[in-house]
C-alpha cells in the first residue's frame, strides 16, 4: 500500500507501513534507528532510485541517455547505484568529479558544469578526459593553455544560456542575464575561435530551469532548445557529439501538488530526438536529471526530545531541523513556506491526530519542520520523518550552524 496519511499532501507512491511503523528498504523505522545508532538521519532507498529510472525508460526513446546530475546527492553509494543505471554522471565540482570517477564511470560520460570553475579544477578535468561544459570565453581559453602546457586536449561543450526560460520553473537557469552559460548570440563567435585552439569539440549543453511539473512547459523548452543546437551547431568546428537538453523534471512537495505526467514529455521526446539526429547524425541527445530521480528515495529522521504546549498549541521538538535540512524547513528557496509531507514514522495511521508543529533544536524560530500539521500524536522518543528529502538535503544545509552534532546518512 501507499502511504495516505499526509494531510493534504499527495499519496506517497513510493514507501509502505507495516505494524504501524513506516518501512524504508523493507525495514522498520524504530530498527533503523538502531542500527544507525543515532538520529538524526537521512535513508535512502535503492529500490525507489531503480523504479524511478525504470519508469523513464518505459516512456523515454530507447536512445535518449539520461544522465544524474550528482549536485542532488553526491553520496559515494547513491552515485555508485546510479552508476548502473543511467548512462552518465553530471558533476558540479572536482569532488564530485573524483566520486564519479571512483565509481568507475568512463571519462567521457562525465560532464563537468558550473560559472566559476578554477585553473586548478579545469587541470584537474582535462586531465581526467571528461567533458568540460565551458561558461565562459575566459574559461575556453584557460583550457586552450592548459592544453598548451600539458599536451592534452581537453573535451569541451559549450553551455549555452538562451534567450528563453522554463517557464513556472522553481528555479530559472536560463534567459535573461544569467551567470550560467554563454549567452546563445555570442555562441558562433566563441566556435569560430573555439576552432584554432587545442580543444576537442564535444558539444552543447542548454539547461533552462529545475522543479516543473507541468508537461507542456517542459516540451516547450526541449523544442526550442533542440532548434536552438541545431542552428548552432553550423558554426560548430566539428560535428555535435552530445547534446545535453537538461532536465526540470519536478517532484510533488507542497499540498496541492500532483506528480509529473511523464507520458507527454516521453511522446514529445519519442518524435524530438529522431528529428535532432537526422539534423546532427553524430549526436548522443541526453537529459539530465538529480532530483526528479533521486528526491523521493530519501527520507530525514529525527526524534522527539521534548513535547511542549504554548498557549494552546503543540510543539514537538526534535534533535533534527534547518542545520540538516534547510529545504524542508522552508529557507531554501520557498517565498511562501509549505510543508513537505512529514509524519510520525512509529505510529503511522494512528486513530489519534492532533495539530502540531515539528521544530528543531536550534534559537531560531527558523527551524521548523513542520508548521500546524495534522500528526498523529506523538511523544518524546517517537520517531518524525521527513519524505521528499533524497535531493538539496544534508549537503545543501548549513551543517555548523550552531555546532550540533552531524547527522548520519544510509543507504539501503
Amino acid at each position: 500500500m501507499t502511504l495516505d496519511a499526509f494531510s493534504q499532501h499527495a499519496p506517497h507512491p513510493y514507501f509502505d507501513s507495516r505494524d504501524g511503523e513506516l518501512l524504508i528498504g523493507g525495514r522498520k523505522v524504530s530498527m533503523l534507528a538502531e542500527q544507525v545508532g543515532q538520529t538524526p538521519f537521512y535513508a535512502y532507498d535503492r529500490a525507489v532510485m531503480t523504479r524511478k529510472v525504470q519508469e523513464l525508460r518505459a516512456v523515454m526513446p530507447a536512445d535518449l541517455e539520461l544522465h544524474y546530475a550528482m549536485k542532488a546527492n553526491p553520496m559515494p553509494a547513491v552515485v555508485a547505484h546510479f552508476a548502473g543505471l543511467v548512462d552518465g554522471l553530471d558533476v558540479a565540482s572536482a569532488s564530485e568529479m573524483q566520486v564519479a570517477l571512483d565509481v568507475g564511470v568512463a571519462p567521457h560520460l562525465i560532464s563537468f558544469a558550473g560559472p566559476g570553475k578554477s585553473v586548478k579544477e579545469l587541470e584537474r578535468a582535462a586531465a581526467a578526459g571528461i567533458v568540460i561544459n565551458m561558461e565562459s570565453e575566459l574559461e575556453m581559453r584557460r583550457l586552450a593553455a592548459i592544453a598548451q602546457r600539458s599536451g592534452a586536449r581537453p573535451r569541451v561543450a559549450i553551455r549555452v544560456n538562451p534567450d528563453f526560460e522554463l517557464k513556472t520553473s522553481g528555479m530559472k537557469m536560463a534567459g535573461g542575464p544569467k551567470q550560467f552559460g554563454v549567452d546563445a548570440e555570442r555562441v558562433p563567435a566563441m566556435l569560430g575561435e573555439l576552432a584554432s585552439l587545442p580543444l576537442e569539440f564535444w558539444g552543447f549543453h542548454i539547461y533552462s530551469g529545475s522543479q516543473n511539473l507541468r508537461p507542456e512547459m517542459l516540451i516547450d523548452a526541449q523544442q526550442k532548445t533542440a532548434t536552438l543546437a541545431i542552428e548552432l551547431s553550423k558554426h560548430a568546428p566539428s560535428p555535435v557529439r552530445l547534446l545535453n537538453l537538461g532536465g526540470g523534471f519536478g517532484i510533488p512537495y507542497f499540498p496541492g501538488e500532483k506528480p509529473l505526467d511523464l507520458e507527454p514529455v516521453g511522446a514529445n521526446l519519442r518524435t524530438l530526438v529522431p528529428e535532432i539526429k537526422r539534423a546532427l547524425p553524430q549526436v548522443a541527445v541526453a537529459i539530465e536529471l538529480g532530483r526528479y530521480l533521486v528526491g523521493e528515495s530519501g527520507v530525514y529522521v529525527c526524534r522527539v526530545v521534548d513535547r511542549k504546549i504554548s498557549r494552546g498549541h503543540v510543539y514537538l521538538i526534535t534533535d533534527g531541523g534547518l542545520h540538516h535540512h534547510l529545504a524542508a524547513s522552508g529557507n531554501f528557496g520557498q517565498v511562501i513556506r509549505k510543508n513537505y509531507p512529514v509524519l510520525v514514522a512509529n505510529k503511522v495511521g494512528a486513530s489519534t491526530t492532533e495539530t502540531a508543529s515539528v521544530v528543531g533544536p536550534l534559537c531560531t524560530p527558523l527551524d521548523l519542520l513542520a508548521d500546524r500539521m495534522v500528526l498523529s500524536v506523538a511523544d518524546v522518543d517517537d520517531l518524525v520523518a521527513v519524505f521528499q528529502s533524497g535531493a538539496y538535503g544534508l549537503t545543501a544545509s548549513p551543517r555548523a550552524f550552531l555546532s550540533h552534532p552531524e547527522p548520519a546518512e544510509i543507504v539501503l
